[in-house]
């Protein structure tokens, strides 16, 4: 899956993969757009037309985390893909590789591009076609099976295999006298080594540039970078002509009394070059004219300008400033004053001729400085060309490892020519004479190279580039540069001959080279590669870049769908730098993780070609030496990746082979050829029978999947590599002593360290050593490009341990009970050595990882390769594991997946802890998941988990005894896993935490597949957002050790019971719910009445645990006391009654509940225990009511005024609070029906924050008392009100009125007329209208915000009822009717524009008090104590600070109102909601907990003080998801 986000990336796949595209955050609620050139099924590829993806959402509905849109990749190549949302068309894009299927042999099989061993020819070195399949043998009986042929086509005059002449013919020499091959017989020869040999072809195209004598180049010069159409260019072929002329001059000793002779020899003659340079040559040429302006000409005519015109502002923006106009054509003192620029700029004070006069005088002065500044600045640039003229001629001439060309000649210049020029030599003053004539200047055409350090994206032959001029390239002067321009009709010729160069070599050929490939205008190879891919689909292409970073290979990869990057070994300095390459270029590491089917897509460097040595580069026995040709190759070999060589290197040629000078032939192969024959070979011919080997083993490897790979530094010279295959874990190690340098004079160690070989070594797949022998010393043959005869390898293959004759000593050892090592001493394991072992798992390793591979196949079938049928299956092992949790409960669950530490300890455990590291979050398995989804991915196999597991047995044995040790159900689950780790303990420690992880994956999907089944349809087909929310009431409804609840009556049916563990007596265990992790989940602290009753409605009844609920219901019921429940439940004997909204949330619960569940009503008869039937009952005394009457008396209750004393009041219960505050009183308004109560020495809402700081002399205050009518509560009890007047309609509550006392009488008060008073006088005492005149507004001058609702009612500080809070959008849920539905979407507006949005942070929430209020402050810091009254010890809990939970009323309040506005604004609504969403998916998929928290810091950031998942906060979201 690739997950939208802005900007480009590139990713690689395979054929046959489905690619999904999947919103990103920021993108979900939004109409966004997938376009891509991918071709339809049935289409053909065009790329620049795009086809917009249709999207696919599995749920339908709630919101975006499913929805994708997908590509069945089935044609290799290059496509574009863009994004876009809104108005913007492309918001962001990317690149998907597509890698080839390449077929070979007559039954047209597979080759897997790991399997690829390719060896380079230049085709010049072939011979006549007859005679190419003897010396092409050579590559089959080596055991490769790609060739690469450097270019067929005719070859330019200089005889480099890169420099053609005709891009279209093929090269003449291929075909002997009375013979005239064409490109069909070349396609025959192709297609007879694919079904014959199995060998697949490859060759390179040229774009860049042609020979400097083809003959259309002379025809076309357009096709070139001329003086004509790159005037630009006429300065440098100025210089380009000059040194030439000084190189003639040398040549004919003209410089002699200089000091210059032809012959440079020392650092004199570089100094006398210099000088000739700077004292006759650049003074000469004058190259600074060409970008100077001619002053008298431009002051002459600013003067008649100034006599007749104004200057034209439009023209120049009204912005002095003197603009000076290249010379399009580059002609000295063709430089031009942009005069319109001259005439803002220059302006004289009068009409006066003093006036003009001095204004030209100024305008002289500025053109001089700037004809002096241009001066400089060629001074620069002749400075650098000097400089690269030495260089060059040091290099040439001087340097060891240079060509040493001798004398300047005319044949060997002093540095090679920049420009072509074919005409006759004349003098330098008659050639400059040629740049006016056109028909002779488009011939000067520019030679093509490369320059080093130079951006690979920038063309250096265009303007803007000072290359020629400096005389920074490095020139291949048998080259012209092509200019093709930005498309095919900037220069038709060329582009229309490529294409048919082009379409001639993928008629032919399997693959392509892209030759220069960093130098190839991109768009230029873009549009040849669609021109190939239209022939050949399935195009494998190969280039080698040196753009020196992997992110600009990464723009070549993407852009041009290049398979395969060429990196060579010989790049290495040493061996521990080629063995990092092994490892840097394919494979995972050994006991890698197995991964998801379906994950995210991530960018990866691209597939590399690892070769021993490239075709174009120094030969590796000059550098290091004869014996390391082996061992060098072998360690490339044993890459996970293509791997290859060029032709002569398995032969031992002690030279480069030039791809510009070579003109022998290729050695034929000849099984019987004798050592001494240069113009055969066979495998007794250098290192070509160990190459064979290593082809052959290299190819196995990859066919039969031993894709992990690990990379053992033994000492500086050997290195140790291992390719292992995951599924049947056998592995193939080679060791290789590599040999940089010439044994026979370098002293290496005589020992080599023994190596430590886990597991059975069951046979030596070869063993081979470089070795002298009696054939002769090398000498160059004039025919045949011949090998080192006195070297051959000397080679055993599939041999047992105890006939090898490198390996002196293998004794076998145990590392444990679990893993058998085998030591290796060495005896021969000389310098240019190479021996490899095939090895397995010891017998009993090995079955038992197929017989764990067998119980995983429940799991996933890809586990069936390498399984093994289990003998002795333990009885519960014979069971399917979801059989087995099918009959755990959902509470059960609760144990299996979650429980924090300070659950685990209240059980007499703890998570479990990794020393020196950390703990994890849970108990259950989400502890452990939680880790690996960080491991797994990034296979981390050094992470502190997976020491841990190779160390030892205890975390296996704390998952599986801590279930065991429960019984029952969990117990069995704990038992399987015991049956599975008992064949886990016993196989190699390094392939524990791979298998550890499996069985975990295994189960802990299972788990959640039974756990989603037992919950509502809702969940059951919800989207992964939903079911991600809805593990939330697994996380927190559980069953402790004792129990939280109090008792429910014994005529309830369905209540769980279990027996103590303690007197063995029966007692209930029903579920409690959590109020939030860690700080809220055991003890007396884990049930709260309000945090209970906000969080069950998402948590339990959506989520279909409605028995559940019903006992949390009953039994807070049972606690009702002056006509609360309690906010500290304290199991209801250390219960506190000092809040007042918790009962008017637990109303709104039973009301859900009779709403939700089918059947609902019945609740309400459902029997009660009330523990307080009195207020001044003790607990536990009898009394079982139903439900209904309970109710009733709550309500009565309020309605007659509450109005009482805490017990215990004092610092036994609340150390910090007043003594007023101990006073409750909760009552209704007799004229509105509000719900009011409270004083500012206490706080009865959710916003409940004590003040505790001595120092900032704020303790005992409530930071937020909310007292008076607070806003939710007056719209749950309006909620509550008008569902018992609809619910006595109905028949199903007995009650219409309460009996009171007032004034000493009894009076009766009745629902409907409650609920009708709250109606009729809401938004006349919370709305704060627009209307300043507004004669319900009491107190406007505290107005400070309009259009909204105000947070309370009747405070004992008037200015909090203004503060704008979230409040009011839970009375907008539970009781919309009190809201005129206008006047509620503008105070949602308002509250929108104040929502904190971070995108840099993972959650949006509420800011509760807004940073305009005096007392805002974002960071809750409970532990900080200074003087500040408004934060000391976290005063500002809940002004500043992100609560989450309102989140969930305020989107809820938007959709319902959406709603009632039309379609269109519920469609833009639910946009809205899907984004703001996304961010929480996002946090709860990434967060440890797998939970939202209680709140976070400003701007998101984390609040150390907070729960890291909190239950109201998961509840109300999913609420949202469930109202859509």
């Amino acid at each position: 899956t690739v997950e939208f986000s802005v900007g480009v990336s590139g990713f690689q796949n395979r054929h046959g993969f489905e690619l999904q595209f999947r919103l990103g955050p920021t993108l979900q609620g939004k109409h966004v757009r997938v376009q891509t050139n991918y071709p339809a099924p049935g289409e053909h590829f065009e790329r620049h037309t795009f086809r917009a993806l249709d999207w696919h959402n599995p749920t339908g509905r709630e919101d975006d985390s499913d929805k994708f849109c997908s590509l069945d990749l089935q044609i290799a190549g290059s496509y574009q893909y863009n994004f876009g949302h809104g108005h913007e068309e492309k918001s962001g894009g990317g690149y998907v590789v597509v890698d080839p299927v390449l077929l070979a042999g007559a039954d047209n099989h597979h080759v897997h591009l790991d399997c690829i061993t390719i060896q380079t020819y230049l085709s010049k070195c072939l011979g006549h076609l007859d005679d190419w399949p003897d010396r092409l043998r050579v590559a089959k009986e080596s055991g490769y099976n790609m060739i690469h042929f450097t270019p067929l086509q005719t070859l330019g005059k200089s005889r480099s295999c890169y420099s053609l002449a005709d891009q279209l013919s093929l090269n003449p020499e291929f075909s002997p006298p009375g013979k005239n091959y064409t490109w069909t017989d070349v396609g025959e020869l192709v297609q007879k080594l694919k079904k014959e040999w199995n060998m697949i072809c490859i060759t390179d195209v040229v774009y860049n540039h042609t020979a400097t004598n083809s003959p259309w180049i002379k025809e076309h010069p357009e096709c070139g970078y001329n003086l004509v159409n790159s005037p630009h260019l006429r300065p440098a072929w100025v210089l380009d002509r000059a040194i030439w002329h000084m190189t003639c001059n040398m040549a004919d000793a003209k410089y002699a009394a200089n000091g210059l002779p032809a012959q440079v020899q020392n650092e004199g003659h570089l100094n006398a070059i210099r000088d000739v340079l700077w004292g006759q040559v650049f003074p000469k040429i004058k190259l600074w004219e060409f970008f100077q302006v001619r002053i008298e000409s431009a002051v002459e005519e600013f003067r008649d300008l100034l006599a007749d015109e104004k200057p034209d502002q439009k023209k120049t923006g009204g912005k002095q400033g003197l603009k000076i106009i290249q010379d399009p054509k580059f002609r000295r003192f063709g430089n031009e004053v942009d005069m319109d620029s001259a005439l803002e700029t220059f302006v004289p004070h009068s009409h006066s001729t003093q006036a003009i006069l001095e204004a030209c005088n100024r305008l002289w002065g500025r053109l001089e400085g700037i004809n002096k500044e241009q001066y400089q600045q060629m001074i620069h640039h002749q400075e650098k060309a000097a400089n690269c003229i030495v260089g060059n001629v040091v290099y040439e001439r001087l340097t060891d490892h240079g060509p040493k060309l001798g004398p300047v000649t005319r044949k060997d210049p002093i540095v090679p020519r920049y420009f072509t020029f074919p005409f006759e030599e004349t003098s330098l003053e008659d050639d400059l004479k040629m740049t006016d004539q056109p028909d002779k200047a488009c011939h000067f055409l520019a030679h093509n190279g490369w320059v080093m350090g130079d951006d690979p994206l920038r063309n250096f032959a265009e303007p803007g580039s000072n290359v020629y001029i400096r005389r920074e390239l490095i020139c291949w002067g048998d080259s012209v540069k092509l200019r093709y321009g930005d498309k095919p009709d900037d220069c038709p010729y060329l582009w229309t001959h490529m294409q048919k160069y082009t379409e001639i070599t993928a008629k032919h050929f399997a693959g392509v080279r892209l030759d220069n490939c960093h130098s190839t205008p991109l768009h230029v190879a873009e549009y040849m590669l669609d021109v190939a891919r239209v022939l050949r689909p399935s195009l494998y292409v190969v280039a080698e870049l040196f753009t020196g970073s992997e992110d600009l290979d990464n723009v070549f990869v993407n852009k041009l769908g290049v398979t395969s990057l060429i990196r060579e070994a010989m790049s290495a300095g040493d061996s521990h730098e080629e063995g990092r390459l092994v490892y840097r270029y394919g494979g995972e590491p050994v006991g890698a993780f197995v991964q998801p089917s379906l994950r995210p897509l991530v960018p990866s460097i691209a597939h590399a070609m690892f070769l021993d040595v490239t075709h174009d580069n120094e030969c590796p026995i000059q550098l290091r030496s004869a014996y390391d040709s082996l061992p060098s190759s072998a360690i490339v070999s044993m890459a996970c990746c293509c791997s290859g060589s060029t032709r002569g290197y398995d032969e031992m040629v002690p030279h480069q082979i030039s791809v510009v000078k070579e003109e022998r032939f290729y050695p034929k192969w000849n099984p019987d050829a004798k050592a001494s024959s240069p113009g055969e070979v066979n495998l007794k011919t250098g290192i070509i029978a160990g190459k064979l080997a290593l082809n052959k083993m290299h190819q196995d490897l990859a066919s039969k999947g031993f894709n992990q790979v690990y990379v053992d530094q033994v000492d500086e010279d050997v290195v140790a590599v291992t390719r292992h295959c995951p599924s049947t874990h056998q592995s193939v190690v080679a060791v290789c002593r590599t040999a940089f340098h010439n044994p026979k004079h370098h002293q290496y160690r005589k020992e080599v360290p023994p190596m430590f070989i886990p597991g059975k070594i069951d046979e030596v797949v070869l063993e081979a050593r470089v070795i002298d022998r009696q054939a002769g010393t090398y000498k160059k043959c004039e025919k045949y490009i011949n090998g080192m005869p006195e070297y051959t390898v000397e080679i055993k293959e599939h041999i047992q341990l105890k006939d090898s004759g490198v390996v002196k000593h293998a004794g076998v050892t145990s590392k444990g009970s679990s893993e058998f090592v085998q030591e290796i001493v060495f005896e021969r394991l000389t310098p240019g050595s190479v021996i490899a072992f095939r090895v397995s798992l010891d017998p009993r390793a090995q079955e038992l990882v197929g017989v764990i591979r067998h119980h995983l196949i429940q799991f996933s079938p890809k586990y069936k390769l390498g399984s093994l049928p289990d003998q002795h299956t333990p009885t519960i092992l014979e069971t399917p594991l979801a059989q087995i949790m099918s009959k755990l409960t959902l509470a059960d669950m609760n144990m299996l997946l979650f429980r924090c530490d300070s659950e685990e300890q209240e059980e007499g455990g703890g998570c479990y802890n990794i020393p020196s590291w950390t703990s994890f979050k849970y108990g259950g398995m989400q502890g452990l998941m939680s880790v690996m989804a960080d491991i797994r991915p990034k296979n981390d196999l050094g992470h502190p988990v997976c020491d841990n597991l190779r160390q030892g047995d205890w975390m296996i044995d704390y998952v599986s005894n801590r279930l065991v040790s429960r019984g029952g159900a969990l117990g069995e689950v704990g038992k399987w896993l015991e049956g599975m780790f008992h064949y886990l303990k016993h196989i190699p420690r390094y392939l524990i935490p791979c298998y550890f992880d499996a069985i975990l994956v295994g189960a802990y999907t299972t788990a959640l597949d039974i756990t989603f089944n037992k919950m509502s349809s809702f969940v059951q087909n919800g989207s992964t957002f939903v079911k991600l929310l809805a593990l939330g009431s697994v996380q927190m409804c559980g069953v402790g050790s004792f129990p939280a609840l109090p008792p429910l009556s014994l005529a309830l049916p369905d209540v769980p019971y279990r027996l103590d563990k303690d007197t063995g007596k029966k007692e209930q265990c029903c579920v409690s719910l959590a109020a939030g992790l860690p700080h809220f989940s055991s003890g007396i602290f884990r049930c709260w009445g309000r945090d209970t009753f906000i969080a069950l409605r998402g948590l339990m009844l959506v989520t279909g645990r409605h028995l559940e609920a019903r006992n949390i219901i009953l039994a807070f019921a049972g606690t009702l006391r002056h006509g609360l429940i309690p906010n500290l439940l304290g199991e209801g004997i250390s219960a506190r009654y000092n809040c007042r909204d918790a009962v008017w949330w637990w109303l709104q619960c039973i009301q859900d509940y009779c709403t939700l569940v089918p059947e609902g009503t019945a609740v309400l008869h459902c029997p009660v225990v009330r523990m307080y039937p009195h207020d001044d009952s003790e607990p536990h005394a009898p009394g079982t009511p139903p439900l209904c009457d309970v109710i009733h008396e709550a309500m009565t209750r309020h309605m007659q005024g509450i109005d009482f004393r805490e017990r215990n009041a004092g610092a036994n219960i609340d150390m910090h609070m007043k003594d007023e505050g101990f006073n409750v009183v909760a009552k209704v308004n007799r004229y509105t029906g509000f719900v009011y109560g409270g004083n500012r020495f206490n706080c009865g809402t959710w916003m409940d924050k004590m003040g505790e700081s001595d120092k900032a002399r704020n303790k005992g205050m409530p930071a937020t008392p909310r007292d008076g009518s607070a806003v939710e509560m007056v719209g749950l009890c309006k909620s509550a009100v008008r569902w018992l007047v609809e619910l006595h309609k109905k028949g199903l509550f007995p009650h219409s009125s309460m009996k009171i006392q007032r004034d000493g009488k009894e009076l009766k008060v009745s629902y409907e007329d409650w609920n009708h008073k709250i109606q009729v006088n809401f938004e006349k005492n919370f709305y704060v209208s627009h209307d300043e005149k507004d004669p319900d507004e009491k107190h406007p001058d505290l107005v400070h915000k309009r259009g909204i609702y105000k947070d309370s009612h009747g405070a004992s500080s008037p200015w909090c009822d203004y503060q704008l809070r979230p409040n009011f959008c839970i009375a907008m849920v539970v009781a919309p009717e009190l809201f005129t539905v206008e006047r509620a979407w503008k105070a949602l507006e308002v509250t929108e524009k104040k929502l904190s949005w971070n995108p840099l942070h993972l959650l949006i929430h509420f800011l509760y008090i807004f940073s305009c209020d005096m007392v805002y402050c974002g960071v809750y810091d409970n532990a900080l104590d200074n003087d500040n009254y408004n934060v000391a010890r976290g005063f500002n809990y809940h002004q500043g600070p992100e609560w989450l939970w309102p989140i969930g009323y305020f989107l809820r309040a938007k959709l319902y109102f959406a709603k009632k506005l039309g379609k269109e604004t519920y469609d833009q609504t639910v946009y809205l909601v899907k984004s703001i969403l996304s961010q929480h998916y996002v946090h709860l998929e990434r967060s440890s907990w797998k939970g939202l928290p209680e709140l976070t810091n400003e701007n998101g950031q984390n609040c150390p003080f907070s729960c890291e998942s909190q239950a109201w906060s998961i509840s109300t979201v999913l609420e949202v998801l469930h109202d859509m």
